[in-house]
């Protein structure tokens, strides 16, 4: 035993000697090229870099991705080691030493020889080992904007399922960068890609935040410079007419009116603000991932039909029109009063009295409303106080409807006609054209233009600059009462409507025995404003309720109808749309929800006993009032259907 633990230790004397002589002065040679350390001095400028002494790019020391050391499985390597000689062990830790030395084309020349020597186990072996070793996190060694701009390509399952890979996956796909794209992408529009959409959210903290997220994106953005806004109240947008619920009336009133603020903001969610400059990092608003995941659940919860109903009750006779935001819902009604409630509490807040007749339409913002009554006037209010500012009058017989902005007020008559408002100078004008009483009006504006609903089953196109009409809209065989202008972001795909069109019209054409009965053709643009091209022109589209049951989506430039929505039993007294779907009352004492970019029906709500005379729209409600004498209030935000309360007037 003596003997040959000597021999042992000879030959490992021996193999280390020569080794030695061998392998030092390779290591000589290629060590401090190699292991160079980070920020040391600058080269001489006459040494030469060998180009085998180049780094792979999984090799660079500055590089994020280098791999480290799996525990386990240097653990196992250490204990499988161990279990071998002196001599077996110094043989392979100079075989490691001169592979970790080699330059890359070294090493792989060396990986070539070692290859062609393996048998099949081995390269078995070889190939279940790299499996794993040739993954990288590519995110984490990539700069920040570009890992951002992969991520913002992805749906919303993949990026919560990347925020779940590592911590530093997480910190990147729940970035605002990232959740602000998303919520640009979806929220008060139809993905291109999947085809959801987003109730609206409110779209000042989109407009104030938009650049602050592009300088991050491009890693630029600095809280000196460019500091986080404080979370707004999620208040609708003046900006945006569909994002409030309008006026709306049986015969008569508009419904969109405009968008006023909400009555009071909600406190401040965030910490308070501190000046200092080290509390900039503190949150001053919440996440763009937490915005997300409240409209993804109101999205869904419109999907799926799940809502809670309170119902309001305080009105002596029918409700004709309607409006609401936040907090304030206002219903007006054939018993002359409007009533003021609040929505968070289903409290009345005031009753407004001083018309003599039915009240058939109203509109109002922060502290004014504006009523018209079948008493032939138009009263200005303070709702806030109830007091009665100016009282207006002009037409002879009842108004039906009317719709103003800040200059602006436009009311509509049982007398035929169409009277306009100056607010500053209080001059009016009267325009005429319509044969039958004009039920409701729209004011656009931006073009300076005036749409408007008769009995005479027409929509009128008025030019205000010059008081003439300048298009009219023909289809319904039905009294036209309501118009609806669409925003211009609303993106209507003609070619599904037209192609539908045209299948319906072949089978009506082959029943009929009418071979030649001409295709529907492509809608075509005709200029509005020929003689000042720069004028702004309105919306591109519009829809339209009738008594006929039917509801029409109008292509504005062209005049012509591309698409009809069937299905309600009854006349259609009342019309709310915003960028994702479109709601309308009717006679049949049904709701229903359409999708106005496809035409598909979506939902039906019931529980009115009489004729549904108005309805309202926002992001997370919808409210309809009747002749019932009751306005229902379906809130999407809840957890689920059938949570249903009745608010009685005290």
């Amino acid at each position: 035993m003596d003997l040959d633990h000597h021999d042992d230790s000879f030959l490992s004397e021996t193999a280390s000697k020569r080794s030695g002589e061998m392998i030092t002065p390779f290591l000589t040679q290629h060590i401090p090229n190699q292991y160079n350390p980070l920020g040391g001095g600058p080269r001489p400028k006459s040494a030469k870099v060998d180009a085998n002494t180049k780094y792979c790019y999984r090799h660079r020391p500055d590089l994020l991705c280098r791999r480290q050391a799996d525990e386990p499985s240097m653990e196992q390597l250490q204990e499988e080691l161990g279990s071998l000689s002196q001599a077996d062990q110094q043989g392979i830790a100079h075989v490691w030493s001169l592979f970790s030395a080699a330059p890359s084309k070294h090493r792989n020349l060396m990986l070539q020889g070692i290859l062609a020597q393996c048998c099949f186990p081995q390269l078995s072996f070889i190939s279940s080992s790299v499996r794993n070793l040739i993954k990288i996190d590519f995110l984490a060694a990539l700069p920040v904007e570009l890992s951002f701009k992969i991520l913002s390509y992805l749906d919303t399952t993949s990026l919560c399922k990347a925020a779940q890979v590592s911590r530093r996956w997480r910190q990147l796909a729940d970035d605002d960068v990232v959740w602000h794209k998303m919520c640009e992408q979806h929220i008060d529009r139809k993905c291109t890609k999947c085809g959801w959409g987003l109730p609206l959210l409110e779209q000042k903290r989109l407009r104030a935040e938009k650049r602050q997220v592009q300088l991050r994106a491009q890693h630029r953005w600095s809280p000196k410079i460019a500091p986080l806004a404080e979370l707004p109240t999620p208040i609708h947008s003046p900006e945006s007419e569909h994002d409030h619920a309008g006026t709306t009336s049986k015969r008569c009133a508009p419904e969109g009116s405009s968008s006023p603020e909400i009555l009071a903001k909600r406190p401040r969610t965030g910490p308070e603000q501190n000046e200092q400059e080290g509390d900039f990092d503190q949150p001053k608003k919440r996440p763009w991932k937490e915005v997300y995941k409240d409209r993804f659940k109101v999205g869904t919860n419109w999907k799926y039909g799940r809502y809670s109903t309170r119902i309001f009750k305080g009105h002596s006779n029918g409700i004709m029109c309607l409006q609401f935001d936040e907090r304030i819902l206002m219903t007006g009604s054939y018993d002359a009063t409007v009533k003021v409630w609040d929505l968070e509490t289903g409290k009345e807040i005031r009753t407004i009295t001083g018309h003599t007749q039915g009240i058939r339409c109203l509109q109002y913002d922060e502290s004014r409303l504006i009523t018209g009554s079948l008493d032939a006037t138009v009263k200005i209010w303070n709702w806030r106080t109830g007091e009665c500012v100016k009282t207006l009058g002009g037409h002879s017989r009842g108004i039906i409807g009317l719709h103003w902005n800040d200059k602006t007020l436009a009311t509509g008559s049982m007398d035929n006609t169409i009277m306009i408002h100056d607010f500053n100078t209080y001059k009016r004008f009267t325009l005429r054209g319509h044969t039958d009483w004009v039920n409701c009006v729209k004011i656009d504006a931006a073009s300076r233009t005036l749409f408007s609903a008769s009995d005479d089953c027409t929509v009128k196109l008025w030019d205000l600059d010059r008081h003439v009409c300048i298009k009219t809209f023909e289809g319904h065989v039905g009294q036209v009462q309501q118009v609806v202008l669409l925003p211009p972001e609303c993106d209507i795909d003609e070619a599904e409507f037209l192609k539908g069109n045209n299948n319906d019209q072949s089978d009506t054409a082959s029943i009929a025995s009418e071979p030649h009965q001409p295709a529907i053709q492509p809608v075509q643009s005709e200029p509005l404003f020929p003689g000042d091209p720069d004028r702004p022109v309105p919306p591109s589209y519009m829809l339209t309720g009738s008594l006929d049951g039917t509801i029409c989506l109008w292509h504005i430039p062209s005049g012509r109808c591309i698409h009809r929505f069937f299905g309600h039993v009854e006349g259609i007294w009342a019309l709310a749309a915003d960028t994702l779907r479109l709601v309308s009352g009717a006679e049949d004492k049904t709701v229903k929800v359409w999708d106005p970019r496809t035409g598909k029906h979506e939902r039906t709500l019931t529980g009115h006993t009489g004729p549904v005379t108005c309805v309202g729209l926002s992001d997370s409600r919808l409210v309809s009032g009747s002749e019932d004498g009751t306005v229902r209030v379906h809130c999407f935000w809840g957890e689920g259907k059938g949570d249903e309360r009745v608010v009685e007037e005290v």
